[in-house]
């Protein structure tokens, strides 16, 4: 989406086949766009991407830390969760932390630059099933005001919370289903419901309208219209949190 408005993107993940097919989709409609294979994890990684990105490209002016994982869960399912949870953090704060590392100095030389943080609803706050991956979350939200407190009139800082996005595969890390009921509070036995006929392929249609307000779940290109949104303020215009929800999404927070 960004690359349809001219920007030249630098693609890091850490599937090479995933990189090669959004890099290849760019580029057949001609747009700018390469990609370096990177695990968020590690430090080396991502400061490498970044090298990467300015060798190739000459400058960073914005950079979006989307890694991450949804390890929802019980304190009770410490045993099997704790790798989970060890992954979690590596992935969802550490992987936010070595990302602003890596162009940050860049961004201040250059005088500008912006980043995008992706945090979650989770951040808000700590409930039923969601300690570990509700505390990653809210520390992406603390150490990006830290951020943008530190580089007023140099960096720009932008939070996203997203709410449910269908099509990312997040629930594929969830290690106890039980555990996602406490975002649906007293909307728990609709949302399974919903959850089931979505699963079905049997949620009416105006539900799966963009247009409409009955809307269950928004989809990775409507978070992306947001994100795109923050990056194309003026520089001296800065839209420091957004929250982009489905109007229908039974979530109670």
């Amino acid at each position: 989406m960004t690359a349809e408005l001219g920007a030249k993107v630098i693609a890091a993940d850490i599937n090479e086949e995933s990189l090669q097919a959004v890099v290849e989709g760019i580029k057949a409609k001609g747009q700018t766009a390469e990609y370096v294979v990177t695990d968020v994890t590690k430090k080396e990684d991502m400061d490498n991407m970044a090298k990467f990105a300015i060798h190739t490209f000459g400058r960073i002016d914005v950079l979006v830390n989307n890694a991450g994982i949804m390890p929802l869960s019980f304190f009770s399912d410490h045993k099997k969760a704790y790798k989970a949870w060890d992954k979690s953090i590596d992935i969802n704060f550490k992987g936010v932390v070595y990302g602003i590392s890596a162009v940050y100095d860049q961004m201040i030389e250059q005088g500008q630059g912006q980043i995008i943080n992706i945090s979650s609803i989770y951040g808000n706050y700590g409930i039923y099933g969601s300690g570990v991956y509700s505390a990653t979350k809210a520390a992406v939200k603390v150490h990006s005001d830290s951020l943008r407190v530190e580089t007023q009139g140099k960096i720009k800082v932008t939070t996203v919370k997203p709410t449910g996005v269908a099509g990312t595969n997040l629930g594929n890390s969830v290690v106890n289903p039980e555990a996602q009921l406490g975002l649906a509070g007293h909307n728990g036995n609709e949302y399974l419901e919903k959850l089931g006929k979505f699963a079905e392929n049997d949620l009416p249609a105006e539900e799966f309208d963009k247009e409409s307000i009955k809307l269950f779940f928004i989809e990775p290109e409507d978070l992306a219209r947001n994100v795109v949104y923050a990056i194309n303020q003026p520089w001296g215009v800065s839209i420091s949190d957004i929250t982009v929800r489905a109007s229908n999404e039974r979530y109670v927070f």
